[in-house]
């Protein structure tokens, strides 16, 4: 199957503007004849729906939480990105691509990135509307702040809790819509098959998670809006029902998966504090505007950070990046604090981590005024840690948290699946090799409320049509297949009745990924890794045991389901790795790395896009390559010094 993106040919500032007038559309009274699902109610998902609804769409949404507002995005803390330059200091739409582009280590689609980069000064607009209560000014202006990658001050942000102050708004539209009775919304489901009629994907299976009872529900299109899949290292900064089960079954189904070994590991992250720990929590980016990041000169120096002097310490991110300085983003960090680390230069006897000190702000701007931008952040890390981080440094590490990877789409977003759509972190298509801190909560609304209303017409009004014949029903041979298929799956699993834990398993499953395909890979590493993997996943199927059964509330089950699919990711994350044999963003390949320790990109032989084509269970998943073309950036070593 050849790889078509879709991208509107012309200069690439009007791409969109005419994208949006060559699509097809479907006019108002006609909207109503028509169905689509949304799985996932983050912000995409939530953002999508609404819309959708708003237009006259039918729709229905899908999550495993008991309630929308649930969704993993609430747990984004420090902005969300816009080139509004309410600052004066030099941005602009250009400037927010460029700086994205770049920060993807150019491994990103120029269209894709100019339209997210356009969208976004709507998306503020958007949410004061819904009464979003974003950070102001003294002057009741909305204030902003900087984040990694960028020299400018483009972050919109509410304290430390964005992400769910923009939910609750998003939250509000779709709650409108059920109540106007547009959207039909269904919790405490997950979606475990995709449904294809006709090589359309046609609608979804879900099983109901307290009664146990698998669903068929019918559609027009289908939306996956299920966020990325870093629970595969088992520990990360993700809610921890947060999974890939919905893209993968997707994935399995026709709906190829770009580039799945692009991982970003967030530098500042509280470190793991013993082997039985089930997560991790994230402290945000946006503490890095005040905070310095320092080891000691010494190795192995384990004295209390307040008795170490100035000209002992190593701010090692100011030294090495003068003109980024702690800002560098956020692969760049990460790998630094590992490097510190491995040199010898940990901050804790019990394993790696660096400071982050605010001692120099408090200073300068007040205690009080930390407060104001920080409080609920230094108050949850003093929960956690019983550390006083206005007295002393927070003490961090980095920690898996967002994947760049995900179902390839073309620019309506769609997959390689007619019907279905990935949007926000579900799909590929804006961050490239690494992701600029507050771009994913723009991604996630830009995708929702300005991308996927314009875009899902052209399928339905063209390949669809108004033709009764073309209407599915739940009563098509394909439902009672899919239904026939996941009950299978599910009963095997079921009836192994082994000695294994599924927490067990997942837990050596992530320190496989973590240890050989985290921060830094080799090829060795990665066929070693591979190895285990297979071979652990061999004892998953023979020794696993989960209590209970499979007709009512079984949450051993739901992730054993869920830790079936990681494997299958898993190595398909350890294969990606291994044939990009280059280094670049979140992808480090220690063979490929600049005499200063930066990524060493290929551009020669990969400045591509890797989508992978599922060809059956046990099989070698096929390579598509969407050749990345950059006609407004010139590919450069990235520099940040």
């Amino acid at each position: 199957m050849e790889l078509n993106s879709k991208i509107p040919a012309g200069p690439l500032a009007e791409k969109w503007t005419k994208q949006k007038f060559n699509v097809k559309l479907v006019n108002p009274a006609n909207k109503r004849k028509y169905h689509i699902i949304v799985v996932g109610t983050g912000l995409a998902g939530a953002s999508a729906a609404a819309s959708l609804a708003e237009l006259g769409y039918n729709v229905s949404t899908f999550c495993f939480q008991d309630s929308p507002r649930r969704a993993h995005s609430i747990a984004a803390q420090g902005g969300i990105n816009a080139a509004k330059n309410y600052q004066n200091d030099g941005d602009s739409v250009f400037r927010l691509f460029y700086d994205t582009i770049k920060g993807g280590d150019y491994r990103a689609r120029e269209a894709n990135v100019h339209r997210l980069a356009e969208v976004s000064v709507n998306i503020i607009d958007q949410c004061v509307a819904q009464g979003v209560p974003f950070a102001r000014e003294y002057g009741g202006y909305l204030d902003n702040r900087s984040f990694g990658g960028a020299q400018v001050s483009r972050t919109f942000y509410a304290r430390g809790q964005t992400g769910q102050q923009l939910l609750l708004g998003a939250y509000s539209a779709l709650n409108r819509q059920i109540g106007l009775g547009k959207v039909k919304s269904y919790t405490r489901r997950e979606m475990l098959d995709v449904v294809v009629v006709d090589g359309k994907a046609r609608g979804i299976i879900a099983k109901n998670l307290v009664t146990g009872e698998v669903e068929k529900y019918a559609a027009d299109a289908v939306l996956l809006c299920t966020g990325g899949y870093g629970n595969v290292y088992y520990l990360s900064t993700n809610a921890m029902n947060s999974n890939v089960t919905a893209a993968w079954r997707a994935h399995k189904k026709g709906a190829f998966f770009g580039n799945p070994c692009y991982v970003q590991i967030h530098p500042t992250s509280i470190p793991v504090m013993g082997t039985h720990q089930s997560k991790l929590t994230l402290m945000s980016e946006s503490l890095r505007n005040d905070g310095r990041v320092w080891v000691p000169k010494q190795k192995g120096d384990f004295r209390h950070p307040n008795e170490i002097p100035e000209n002992e310490r190593d701010y090692y991110l100011e030294r090495k990046y003068p003109s980024f300085g702690n800002l560098v983003p956020r692969d760049v960090a990460a790998r630094n604090a590992k490097m510190m680390c491995d040199e010898g230069h940990s901050v804790l006897k019990t394993g790696d981590a660096v400071y982050l000190d605010f001692r120099d702000a408090i200073k300068r701007l007040g205690e009080d005024s930390i407060k104001a931008k920080y409080g609920n952040l230094f108050d949850m890390y003093k929960l956690i840690t019983d550390r006083d981080p206005y007295k002393e440094p927070m003490v961090l590490f980095p920690a898996v948290h967002y994947t760049m990877g995900g179902l390839w789409v073309d620019y309506n977003l769609m997959t390689t699946l007619p019907g279905l759509y990935a949007l926000g972190e579900a799909n590929f298509s804006d961050h490239g090799a690494n992701r600029l801190g507050a771009s994913a909560l723009m991604q996630g609304l830009a995708d929702g409320y300005f991308v996927i209303p314009f875009t899902i017409g052209d399928y339905l009004a063209g390949d669809l049509g108004l033709s009764e014949a073309g209407k599915v029903t739940t009563d098509h041979p394909a439902f009672q297949e899919a239904v026939e298929e996941t009950k299978k799956m599910t009963d095997h699993l079921l009836s192994v009745k082994g000695k294994r834990t599924v927490d067990d398993f997942h837990r050596e499953l992530g320190k496989i990924m973590w240890d050989y395909c985290g921060i830094s890979r080799t090829k060795d590493g990665l066929q070693k890794a591979m190895g285990l993997m297979k071979a652990l996943e061999t004892e998953f199927w023979q020794n696993v045991n989960i209590p209970g059964s499979n007709e009512n509330y079984n949450p051993e089950l739901q992730k054993a389901w869920r830790v079936a699919d990681f494997f299958e990711l898993g190595k398909l994350m350890i294969q990606d790795a291994y044939h990009r044999d280059e280094s670049c963003g979140g992808h480090f390949r220690e063979d490929h790395q600049t005499p200063e320790g930066e990524a060493l990109r290929n551009d020669e032989d990969f400045c591509y896009a890797a989508a992978w084509e599922y060809k059956g269970a046990g099989v070698e998943e096929s390579l598509h390559k969407e050749n990345l073309v950059f006609e407004n950036v010139k590919l450069t070593q990235r520099s940040y010094k």
